[in-house]
């Protein structure tokens, strides 16, 4: 299947680029995780590193500073180690365990990044003292707007969580649209853009990110991003799980197409949505507003280097 995927999806054709610094960051977040917790094991930690936080951040961010490329690598380890480490505990498909540690976080997003009683900190479980830290240092930034944008995504993917959690819970396969729709923040991309826009300076304003056109293409690029990932992680899931969350379940769900047809259908899916991308971004652009383009451009590197990094990634084997 794996195969199948890697002739037909479409290479985006955008620059492939790598931060320089990646490797040295990928060093220091392996430490940070470490620090916080977040590694629970051998096991954990290899699994974490076969993950490469750090290249696939250093993709999207190929001209970051260190301490900005560094913020985006450790956001995706946490989101690598929390999501391991709920199909390590059984939390990911039980809702009712899964339902406290969310509200702990919750918690840790509505203090956005300040001060927080000592005992909150020091009782806290890893994933909940390793999240304070990345809104801490979001908040330093000195861009509230985006802090709080931030915040709110991670709240949408925190929820999005239940719902998914929910569905495997009761063996249920969402609609296609449905799964497109709540895909984009179960795979928290839009906090991933976040933190991407800020290494970018890529800081539209709030009338412009309104723009209908603009706003189709910032949800165009997280659909893009998951579906490349939900069509190289597929293999791995469908070995692990036969009702997973992913595009191609769905589509075969809905269809009762075989898994070859429907993993063909969303490799289509992402060749097609790569196509209107383009068109979209060429009509966004036509504008010449700078920081429109380093908004788009964030979006490329985004979609080019999670398919780089999908290509070569050992955590969907």
């Amino acid at each position: 299947m794996r195969t199948l995927v890697a002739t037909t999806l479409i290479g985006p054709p955008f620059v492939p680029q790598v931060n320089p610094y990646a490797g040295e960051v990928g060093a220091r977040s392996a430490r940070w995780a470490a620090e916080f917790g977040l590694v629970t094991g051998p096991d954990a930690a290899t699994r974490l590193g076969r993950a490469n936080a750090a290249d696939l951040a250093g993709r999207a961010c190929p001209d970051a500073e260190p301490e900005q490329l560094a913020l985006l690598t450790d956001l995706v380890t946490w989101l690598f180690a929390f999501d391991d480490n709920c199909d390590d505990d059984g939390l990911g498909a039980d809702p009712t365990r899964l339902s406290p540690a969310v509200a702990r976080l919750l918690d840790v997003l509505d203090r956005l990044g300040g001060d927080a009683p000592a005992r909150a900190v020091t009782t806290a479980e890893p994933a909940a003292t390793a999240l304070h830290d990345l809104c801490r240092r979001v908040r330093r930034l000195g861009h509230p707007r985006l802090l709080l944008r931030f915040t709110r995504q991670l709240r949408d993917y925190l929820l999005a969580l239940l719902w998914e959690a929910a569905n495997r819970q009761h063996q249920r396969v969402p609609a296609v649209a449905e799964y497109v729709q709540m895909r984009r923040h179960t795979g928290a991309v839009y906090p991933s853009f976040t933190l991407t826009d800020i290494a970018h300076g890529a800081l539209p304003t709030a009338e412009r990110l309104a723009d209908p056109v603009l706003s189709a293409l910032d949800a165009l690029a997280a659909d893009l991003v998951c579906w490349c990932n939900d069509a190289f992680s597929y293999d791995k899931e469908r070995r692990l799980e036969s009702t997973g969350h992913n595009l191609t379940n769905a589509i075969a769900r809905e269809t009762g197409k075989d898994e070859r047809s429907a993993l063909a259908e969303t490799v289509d899916r992402f060749n097609s949505g790569l196509a209107t991308y383009l068109r979209l971004e060429a009509e966004v652009l036509a504008g010449d507003d700078p920081e429109v383009v380093r908004f788009a451009t964030a979006r490329r590197c985004w979609i080019r280097g999670t398919y780089d990094w999908s290509m070569g990634a050992s955590r969907y084997h």
